[in-house]
């Protein structure tokens, strides 16, 4: 081998050397829902564009995901370069130093596009300290073809009356099909949520004005009650276990009549590649009880922030700048159609006749959202903010804890007084511990 060529291939050796040595791998924890998994499909794009950054995916079940990212986050782990968190964290985390601001973001990203409620939520003093991958409110799915078979009419404003109407004459357990499917499974983000917002368009809250809980008021018992008989008669088995991915399998399968969840669910039961009920389902908002001007309707976004521990801050603002873009919605809309997009997050989106065609559900998730209070989620005066939760640092705490009480009546083990009685007194001690109540 001549002089020359060793000295060449010695050259090109180091070069790679050096272009491994500026190599950075991001890690990114998500959670396992259709969108994340798509946009973890999506990303050869961004990794050509960026062949010095490598992705690294750790893909997780929402409470165990909550659990990971906050222990990390709390401690300064590190272990984690790109978060998925929600809504709830965002105010607080930040509020911690525990975030990257994202007030840099290139010029077109354009984040004035995004919708105002949902940038709000993620900004602390107009600096935006996370950017939103989807974002969602609540409202009722429903299979149009069970409701026209059974003579029972859902409106586009339904109260919870015209919803166990509508579930009783739905229900055909010898056939598997439920009249209504509710998240069951115990946790803060999966039955309290739901919870939360029922007992909220009840007229409920979870606080007076001096802390003090109130699951000994007329209203929680109304909620809960109500819930567990809908669920109990008219519930598939075994709902004690079953939260948002679960809820979306059984009526993608065709097996309940009616769900309430989350928004973001409407582009997956009426995508036909998945669902057997596609062409079937129809829309309607938050139902509230008879009285009662508040359809409980909720916010969240899981969105996309940068730890302070990260070790690769520049590089992971490209990544949260690409995935949450506007590009991106573009990409996925080529790769999969515009029914597919996340939803919820850009004004554009919703003022695109593409989308509006494709996604017969756009006007009532934009209703939904828009009709969100976080500010004032009950009708009675309370202490905090927060939709389906209540945005204190002790909530992640005292709402798993009343879910899994509430989850345990569901199951039969105890009665609806019982756990409000439980849950009264368990938020009661907690909140006196940290002193709120004094």
């Amino acid at each position: 081998m001549s002089f020359a060529k060793r000295a060449l291939m010695g050259a090109s050796a180091l070069t790679a050397i050096g272009f491994a040595a500026q190599a950075e791998t991001l890690t990114i924890a998500t959670v396992n829902n259709g969108d994340m998994i798509v946009m973890q499909s999506m990303t050869q794009s961004f990794t050509d564009a960026n062949p010095d950054i490598e992705l690294e995916w750790v893909q997780l079940e929402e409470n165990i995901l909550r659990e990971r990212v906050t222990t990390d986050i709390a401690t300064q782990g590190g272990q984690y370069d790109v978060l998925t968190i929600g809504t709830y964290e965002v105010p607080i985390w930040a509020a911690q130093d525990w975030l990257v601001p994202l007030s840099d973001l290139p010029d077109d990203y354009d984040t004035d596009d995004l919708l105002p409620a949902v940038r709000g939520a993620l900004s602390v003093d107009d600096t935006l300290y996370a950017v939103p991958f989807y974002a969602e409110s609540a409202m009722v799915m429903y299979r149009t073809d069970l409701a026209e078979a059974a003579g029972v009419t859902i409106p586009d404003s339904p109260t919870w009356t015209d919803i166990k109407t509508a579930a009783e004459a739905m229900t055909d357990k010898d056939a598997e099909v439920y009249g209504i499917c509710l998240r069951g499974k115990p946790g803060w983000g999966e039955n309290m949520a739901f919870l939360t917002a029922m007992s909220n368009s009840y007229g409920g809250r979870w606080f007076d004005m001096d802390w003090n809980p109130q699951f000994d008021s007329e209203e929680w018992k109304a909620a809960l009650t109500d819930y567990l008989d809908l669920m109990t008669n008219y519930g598939p088995p075994g709902a004690s276990s079953n939260g948002f991915n679960e809820n979306l399998s059984l009526f993608q399968q065709g097996k309940c009549g009616m769900w309430i969840d989350a928004t973001v669910a409407a582009s997956f039961v009426t995508n036909p590649d998945d669902s057997t009920v596609a062409d079937s389902v129809g829309f309607a908002q938050f139902p509230n009880k008879d009285g009662v001007d508040n359809h409980g309707n909720w916010l969240w976004a899981w969105s996309l922030a940068i730890p302070t521990s990260s070790d690769a801050p520049d590089a992971a603002k490209k990544f949260v700048a690409w995935a949450t873009s506007k590009a991106y919605t573009n990409e996925v809309a080529e790769a999969k159609g515009w029914r597919s997009v996340p939803p919820g997050t850009r004004t554009s989106l919703y003022e695109n006749p593409e989308y509006q065609e494709a996604a017969p559900f756009a006007a009532m998730t934009l209703t939904a959202i828009d009709g969100a209070d976080t500010q004032k989620s009950s009708v009675q005066d309370i202490p905090y903010t927060g939709g389906q939760f209540v945005a204190i640092p002790e909530f992640q705490g005292i709402g798993t804890a009343v879910g899994q009480q509430f989850s345990a009546a569901l199951a039969g083990q105890m009665s609806a007084d019982d756990a409000l009685a439980g849950a009264q007194a368990n938020v009661t001690r907690e909140m006196t511990r940290s002193g709120y109540i004094k």
